[in-house]
C-alpha cells in the first residue's frame, strides 16, 4: 500500500514552534521529492516546502523563509518541517505530497501521492 502519513500538528501559541513529520511507506523514497502544501480555511492550497529527491534542494515560500526548514532522513523514509515563530496565518492543514521527480516544484497536479493532513492552529 502506498502511502504519506503526517503527524505533530495541533495547538501552539503564536511564536512557538511544531515539527511535522511526513512518513512514507510503499514506493521507492528515494526517487521522490516531497512537498508540504497548507490550505487555510476559505483559502486555496499553497504550496509551503519543498525538498528534493537528494536532499540537496530546497525551496520556501516567502512567507515562511527563515521560519521554517524542511528536512529529510531516507534512512527512516521520512520527512521534516521545523516550524517556528508560528504565526495564527500560519492556521491550516498540512499536508504532504511526493513527486517522482529530482526537483522542486509548488504544482500540485505533478504530485503523484499524497497524507492525508495534519491540522495546525495557531492561536492564544
Amino acid at each position: 500500500q502506498l502511502q504519506l502519513v503526517e503527524s505533530g500538528g495541533g495547538l501552539v501559541q503564536p511564536g512557538g514552534s511544531l515539527r511535522l513529520s511526513c512518513a512514507a511507506s510503499g514506493f521507492t523514497w528515494d526517487y521522490y521529492t516531497i512537498v508540504w502544501f497548507r490550505q487555510a480555511p476559505g483559502k486555496e492550497r499553497e504550496g509551503v516546502s519543498c525538498i528534493s529527491s537528494s536532499g540537496g534542494s530546497t525551496s520556501y515560500v516567502d512567507s515562511v523563509k527563515g521560519r521554517f526548514t524542511i528536512s529529510r532522513d531516507n534512512a527512516k523514509n521520512t520527512v521534516y518541517l521545523q516550524m517556528n515563530s508560528l504565526k495564527p496565518e500560519d492556521t491550516a492543514v498540512y499536508y504532504c505530497a511526493g513527486w517522482r521527480s529530482g526537483a522542486c516544484t509548488f504544482n500540485d497536479h505533478a504530485m503523484n501521492y499524497w497524507g492525508k493532513g495534519t491540522l495546525v492552529t495557531v492561536s492564544s
